[in-house]
């Protein structure tokens, strides 16, 4: 086993936390990979080196995924096989769980469970601040509703992966908090499952050493979801405007319906097919074509009987078709992202590395 710890402009909870490990676990091998933080803080790594650790240093700030990355690729390239536990440096993960999802890593070897990812799950109970509680929330929520899993702690930094995923872990996409989020909603995909075990939930002076910016960094994570709802709002746009002519023109709600859903629907495929979704163009046109249409009708028909029912129910034709496009949304993003453009489930894809691995770094320990 190696415990992997990226670190950006650390505190002395990391040396303390290398110390803790260091007394319950002496021999771990314990790689710290120093995300850019600069010159001001060499003291806290030359400490850390001190204590035995590998330290990767590179010279600018990448984020937490690349940190991360550059960690696997060390890994992979002089200690093959090893199991990586992930850690976060701001000593918000003990020791205690820190080596429990080691051991449920070890239980999976010997039960040969090569391809279970563990997540250490806090249980956000007692004093949690809002914000980490709510964004948990609605990760959580966007998880479930990409996926159909319901994971505790989506995001989580203390994760255990088996030795044999490390180069899946190097070719997923994503070079900042958004990684730990794709690595599992694309863990399904890439044929491997996922493990939560409960740990602590530990915030240290309110979480004042995350560097976590509320905004960019969650633009960032929620950046499918957000691509969706873009492409959906354009789409119910024109779908609208056109429904509003048609039924000017004709005097019939399946045809307004027909004929602007036709049109929307076009523009839609296009636009999730190549912006929205990650693997969109995994599947040839044509397959996805008819998958996309054969959901459209589905869709389709759930529509019209929606708005059926709330015109017949005396609401205006404009607010009922708002409705009914607002409540089959959740539907849609699901079946796209779960069916229509969803990757193939291939192991196989392992074996590839990312392109966006570093190719220097100074490595010392």
């Amino acid at each position: 086993m190696i415990i992997l710890i990226p670190a950006y402009e650390p505190d002395q909870q990391l040396p303390a936390l290398i110390r803790s490990i260091r007394d319950a676990e002496p021999w771990v091998p314990i790689l710290v990979v120093d995300d850019g933080s600069g010159p001001q803080y060499r003291d806290v790594f030359d400490g850390v080196r001190a204590l035995g650790c590998h330290v990767i240093s590179y010279g600018r700030n990448r984020g937490k995924g690349f940190a991360l990355k550059t960690g696997f690729c060390f890994i992979a390239d002089n200690l093959p096989g090893h199991d990586v536990v992930c850690a976060d440096s701001d000593g918000q993960h003990t020791v205690v769980d820190i080596l429990r999802v080691a051991e449920t890593l070890r239980q999976n070897r010997a039960g040969q469970r090569w391809a279970t990812m563990v997540l250490g799950s806090r249980s956000f109970t007692g004093n949690v601040p809002a914000l980490s509680r709510l964004g948990n929330s609605a990760t959580r929520s966007l998880f479930t509703l990409a996926t159909g899993e319901r994971i505790p702690d989506t995001q989580t930094g203390l994760r255990g992966y088996p030795g044999a995923m490390i180069p899946w872990l190097r070719s997923v996409r994503g070079d900042r908090y958004e990684y730990e989020l794709n690595l599992l909603l694309e863990a399904k995909t890439g044929g491997y499952s996922i493990q939560s075990v409960e740990i602590s939930t530990v915030y240290l002076d309110h979480n004042s050493g995350s560097h976590f910016r509320p905004f960019a960094d969650s633009v960032r994570i929620y950046a499918p979801l957000l691509k969706f709802l873009a492409s959906s709002f354009t789409a119910f746009l024109l779908d609208t405007v056109l429904f509003l002519l048609l039924t000017l023109a004709v005097d019939s709600l399946l045809l307004a319906v027909l004929g602007a859903r036709a049109v929307s629907s076009v523009v839609n495929f296009l636009v999730n097919r190549n912006v929205v979704f990650e693997h969109g163009r995994d599947k040839p046109a044509s397959a996805a074509v008819v998958r996309y249409f054969s959901l459209a009708a589905v869709l389709l028909a759930a529509n019209f009987g929606v708005i059926w029912l709330l015109e017949a129910a005396g609401l205006p034709a404009l607010p009922a078709k708002i409705l009914a496009e607002v409540l089959l949304l959740a539907a849609t993003f699901a079946a796209q992202q779960r069916w229509l453009f969803a990757g193939k489930t291939s192991l196989g894809k392992a074996g590839s590395t990312s392109s966006e691995a570093p190719a220097r770094t100074h490595i010392s320990g």
